[in-house]
């Protein structure tokens, strides 16, 4: 018999587990992988959740109100951390939560409905140790919670029609910059940029900061397309955070960053850096690997960049 209930939905799900199963062989890795996976889902009943299933290297599980699930997001991370801290074999694993909230059908335990779909496919735009929530989890929590999540505005999740407004917790646990984390449209402060370019081949781009965030990836719902094999369906990840564009790395393979004509390259894998200038971001190959896809970035201060006259054969890019 089935039920239709509205729930919050949680997914998380633990990146770095391969590396383990290299190093320590099946049998130690299964077991590690595993005892890691119970000890984060121990979240999930210290605050009324109901585990529904086990997936390998994560968990899905539900809740009654958005509170409930988020507190059990924030206590997996911890949990995690504390774990890795007593056992360096955990020091490469890092947690990926998301939420989703709606109409969900119940059916001999287990769960289905779009918040489920969603809150699945969410894992794939969320970056190391994050946690990924729709408007409709934050509309759910108090003025004192919504303050602990900044706005993502809306990304394209593959499977479904129409965006999502997503949310990110920040994880930073201190203070933050107000623009950061407040709901609504973002004050722009002088001489700070407001914009990126980027290009690749032909697919020549400019976003600002409202079209944030830009997902680079193979997917033909990845806000910026990159159609080659070696780019992941969700690659790379670009937010705006308060004062700057942020680069974060999605892929298995890795991104790589060159300021510059001929800096340093920036090594990313599954981590952050802070764009500035312009440079190329390498897509699972550094720069200078004929193979992997390169993509040109510029961040951009429309103040000062001089207007040019339009004629009638000219048109505006759009943002």
């Amino acid at each position: 018999m089935s039920q239709i209930r509205e729930r919050t939905v949680l997914f998380a799900d633990l990146r770095g587990s391969t590396a383990l199963f290299e190093t320590l062989g099946n049998a130690e890795a299964s077991d590690l992988v595993t005892g890691t996976v119970g000890l984060v889902g121990q979240a999930v009943h210290e605050y009324r959740g109901q585990l529904i299933k086990t997936l390998g290297d994560g968990l899905m599980a539900v809740f009654d109100h958005p509170r409930e699930g988020v507190k059990s997001a924030i206590r997996m991370q911890e949990l995690l951390r504390k774990e890795a801290g007593r056992s360096p074999r955990l020091s490469g694993l890092q947690l990926q939560v998301a939420l989703a909230r709606g109409e969900v059908v119940e059916i001999r335990g287990d769960c289905f409905g779009d918040a489920v779909n969603v809150a699945a496919r969410l894992l794939d735009h969320a970056g190391d140790s994050e946690t990924l929530v729709t408007a409709e989890v934050v509309q759910g929590l108090s003025s004192a919670q919504r303050g602990k999540f900044r706005s993502l505005d809306r990304i394209a999740v593959r499977g479904r029609a129409e965006p999502v407004h997503l949310y990110m917790l920040d994880g930073s646990g201190g203070p933050t910059d107000a623009a950061a984390t407040q709901f609504g449209a973002i004050v722009r402060r002088p001489h700070e940029p407001e914009g990126i370019r980027l290009i690749w081949q032909d697919l020549d781009r400019v976003f600002d900061i409202d079209a944030m965030p830009v997902v680079l990836g193979r997917s033909t719902q990845a806000t910026y397309c990159i159609t080659d094999v070696r780019v992941s369906r969700s690659h790379a990840r670009i937010d705006w955070q308060g004062t700057s564009f942020i680069l974060t790395d999605l892929s298995y393979n890795g991104s790589f960053v060159r300021f510059g004509a001929s800096g340093e390259i920036l090594s990313l894998r599954r981590s952050a850096c802070t764009l500035h200038g312009s440079g190329v971001i390498g897509l699972g190959g550094p720069p200078q690997d004929g193979q992997a896809p390169s993509v040109h970035f510029e961040v951009l201060h429309f103040a000062d960049t001089e207007r040019l006259p339009v004629t009638d054969d000219e048109h505006l890019r759009p943002l």
